[in-house]
């Protein structure tokens, strides 16, 4: 009977550290990735702001803006993929001036982006929409969130009005809220993006209609949760101005410094907290449980082992003390 015992507990207990190595260095590969279904909402507030209204035929300042931005998964567009590494999700972000209660900006449609759900380097494919259009070029870099497991490196970001991967530079750790995070940092020089028809006496210029150039510039920092990937503060200073063929400036379309409300950071931190808690639950709690369940199996095994080896070591003797007597 005792051998069938320490047999089992020593098999238990290589099972149990097979379990932790697995559990350890592949399940969390398989396990841990970013949501096919994705559903959340935040919003950005920049107070002194100003932007143009066509409205009001002018410039508005100072105001208040709201960027709210939605991110919903595809869940459809990533079956189409043909395979479980990759996501789809949609962004899209509404400008509002609260001040005035206008809209500033509403995009026509969603974009959308296919990632890695591992690492959430974007996926160049034939379904990547901007603004609900085809991208020309090619995407790269980082799409909706950092990687599981961010690294104090620097890492390139797509910006989905450049059209393009900006370098993010890793810039030290931050707390927000008593969470820990990792800051990125870009600062994007002036950059045309396009050009704008408009009346030159609009602009100060005599000519009855002119075209300028559309400069897009922005200091963005990110405050990153490394563990689950997901930026939990942002602050964007933004500008997009149009300028003559001098570089002067001849018209404010936009000019605010946005920042995560104060509300959307809560919420943001319950989710990634549930994340956070279930990337600890597989990558460590799991591994380091099922280890010290192993080892104690397997020594348990092996002491019944020696001891029954002893005991039969003690028969023996019996037996040839018997047979002398």
């Amino acid at each position: 009977m005792r051998r069938v015992v320490w047999s089992v507990l020593a098999g238990l207990g290589v099972f149990f550290i097979v379990l932790a190595i697995m559990s350890r260095f592949f399940i969390p590969g398989q396990a841990v990735k970013f949501p096919l279904n994705e559903y959340g909402i935040n919003t950005l507030v920049a107070t002194n702001a100003s932007w143009f209204s066509p409205q009001n035929v002018s410039e508005l300042s100072p105001v208040t803006l709201q960027i709210t931005n939605t991110v919903k998964g595809n869940v459809a567009a990533s079956d189409q993929l043909g395979s479980s590494t990759y996501a789809v999700w949609q962004a899209f972000a509404v400008i509002e001036d609260t001040t005035d209660h206008q809209q500033v900006s509403i995009p026509a449609a969603a974009d959308q982006l296919a990632f890695n759900r591992r690492t959430g380097v974007l996926l160049q494919w034939k379904g990547n929409l901007i603004d609900g259009k085809p991208i020309k070029g090619t995407v790269s870099g980082q799409g909706y969130v950092w990687p599981l497991g961010a690294g104090k490196q620097n890492y390139e970001v797509y910006d989905t009005t450049l059209q393009k991967p900006v370098l993010f530079k890793y810039s030290g750790t931050a707390t927000v809220q008593g969470v820990s995070t990792y800051l990125y940092v870009a600062h994007i020089p002036p950059t045309q993006v396009g050009t704008q028809q408009l009346p030159g006496s609009l602009v100060g210029l005599s000519a009855p209609e002119v075209t300028l150039p559309e400069y897009y510039s922005s200091d963005e920092y990110y405050y990153v949760d490394p563990v689950t990937g997901a930026p939990i503060s942002v602050n964007r200073k933004v500008e997009q101005v149009l300028k003559d063929n001098t570089g002067t400036t001849r018209l404010v379309l936009l000019s605010a410094d946005f920042k995560t409300s104060a509300s959307s950071i809560a919420a943001g931190l319950k989710t990634d907290n549930h994340y956070r808690n279930e990337i600890n639950l597989v990558e460590k709690v799991i591994p380091i449980v099922a280890l010290l369940v192993g080892i104690i199996l397997l020594v348990t095994g092996l002491v019944l082992s020696r001891m029954r080896s002893q005991d039969e070591q003690y028969e023996e003797d019996d037996e040839h003390v018997s047979s002398h007597v």
